[in-house]
């Protein structure tokens, strides 16, 4: 081989593996990215808030017991919206035994084949709402939290919808509604109350897309806000009485 044909060879060599870098360059962009282009990482204001929502603490009347109580998941689900970053949440349907016609966030109990909390949120908020879990990446999980009035143990997981699908009620004996919220339209001063329940507890709501918000989801979306800090200036002192209905 002379000198000239060995240095094309070696060129072709080196042509070859810089394609095959490209390509697999190209291959691991399009695995980070949807189809659509969208990328499949969550925003780093979502990944701080997980690590910072990951060690807050828990009030005592949410803290769960030693023993007892159902197990169960909930999917906190942000995306970026027409409107700025948003969160998905669910109006359950009025005729439930329990929690009826309440806002809240899509999920359920801990069935025997989920492997763990993250899959039961999934396929919870799959089964209300038809959103596809292909589209979500789960960021973290929260503390585990008790709701007293239910007996539930709940597992919040904190998580991304990289690429939207359409969604609303796929069950519609369970769920009458499912909106996108802002998280600008949570965060409004003008959307924010206190609300006193019968037993004269009390604590944050939000008056938003034509509905209350209170209790337990309410009191996560307050403590998320203030974490991430979209938190703005409110009157908590502006108490109200929760309204006879909301109850379910």
């Amino acid at each position: 081989m002379t000198e000239t044909s060995h240095n094309d060879a070696e060129s072709a060599r080196c042509a070859q593996r810089e394609q095959r870098a490209q390509g697999a360059q190209r291959g691991h962009q399009q695995r980070a990215r949807g189809a659509d282009g969208g990328a499949r990482t969550a925003p780093g204001w979502l990944r701080e808030l997980a690590g910072a929502a990951r060690q807050m603490p828990v009030s005592a009347h949410l803290r769960p017991p030693r023993a007892g109580g159902r197990a169960s998941a909930v999917l906190v689900l942000f995306a970026d919206g027409p409107a700025g970053p948003d969160v998905l949440l669910i109006q359950r349907s009025a005729g439930l035994r329990r929690h009826a016609g309440q806002t809240a966030f899509p999920g359920g109990a801990i069935d025997a084949g989920d492997s763990s909390p993250v899959a039961a949120a999934l396929r919870e908020a799959a089964e209300e709402t038809g959103l596809d879990p292909a589209g979500v990446v789960v960021v973290g999980v929260l503390p585990e939290l008790f709701v007293a009035r239910s007996g539930f143990r709940v597992m919040p997981v904190l998580a991304w919808w990289w690429q939207p699908c359409p969604v609303g009620p796929a069950d519609p004996v369970e769920v009458a509604a499912v909106a996108r919220v802002p998280l600008a339209e949570l965060a409004d001063p003008a959307n924010r109350i206190t609300v006193r329940h019968p037993s004269g507890l009390a604590g944050p709501a939000f008056r938003v897309s034509g509905v209350l918000v209170w209790g337990f989801t309410a009191g996560i979306l307050d403590r998320l806000l203030a974490l991430s800090g979209w938190e703005r200036p409110w009157e908590a002192s502006r108490v109200e009485d929760l309204p006879p209905g909301a109850l379910g």
